[in-house]
């Protein structure tokens, strides 16, 4: 139990609040933080739902198991959660109030990120190559819109860390600071879990069917 209560909220003293939470005006921001994600989860419902609709409708072009490149999605989906764990690991460096890993850590994070976003960009260029574009199919555009989408919400995420860093490096940990990394790894993780369905409805789903 020790050891869960470590993971999850740092060395803080028994009974008290990790260090994000303490100040109750950030707790309210981080309340309407976790109201966003819920509109943000709606988004990507919809999403989901227009693909699963779509996604036989190739009109003669490429099918999902076709187009869909196993070693570099499984890449691409290895980055990410790795990412998710070094996110994990900020948050963690915060509430022990330890500056240094928590700039490593975010940075970390980032570059993961980065990679990610590289590999993403890479296997969309792959397809357009081969005649895949949005417009070819009702199916390509309902992948490219939802999967798209993701990855201009991880564009978002990494500028959002970067901006984060800076603030860290310069102010330290703060109550302040503490709730907004608290909160871009709230919006990281949320990603990362969009991307594990993802991963299942639309890749794996797709080379299997």
């Amino acid at each position: 139990m020790a050891f869960i209560e470590y993971a999850l909220h740092g060395r803080v003293a028994k009974g008290e609040k990790p260090l994000e939470y303490q100040d109750p005006e950030q707790s309210i921001k981080i309340l309407g933080f976790w109201i966003f994600l819920a509109t943000d989860m709606l988004l990507f419902g919809c999403l989901f739902a227009t693909y699963l609709v779509l996604r036989t409708h190739t009109d003669g072009g490429l099918t999902a198991k076709q187009l869909f490149d196993v070693p570099g999605f499984a890449t691409e989906t290895f980055l990410l959660l790795t990412s998710s764990f070094t996110g994990g690991l900020a948050t963690l460096a915060m509430r022990n109030r330890n500056k240094s890993a928590v700039l490593a850590w975010i940075a970390v994070t980032v570059l993961l990120g980065l990679g990610f976003l590289g590999f993403e960009v890479s296997e969309f260029a792959a397809n357009v190559a081969r005649g895949a574009t949005m417009q070819r199919s009702a199916f390509l555009s309902a992948f490219y819109t939802l999967v798209g989408t993701h990855g201009l919400h991880v564009s978002i995420g990494i500028g959002w860390m970067i901006v984060t860093w800076i603030q860290i490096a310069r102010k330290g940990i703060t109550r302040v600071t503490a709730r907004k990394l608290f909160v871009v790894n709230l919006y990281w993780h949320f990603l990362d879990v969009v991307w594990v369905f993802i991963f299942t409805v639309v890749y794996l789903s797709g080379v299997v069917m």
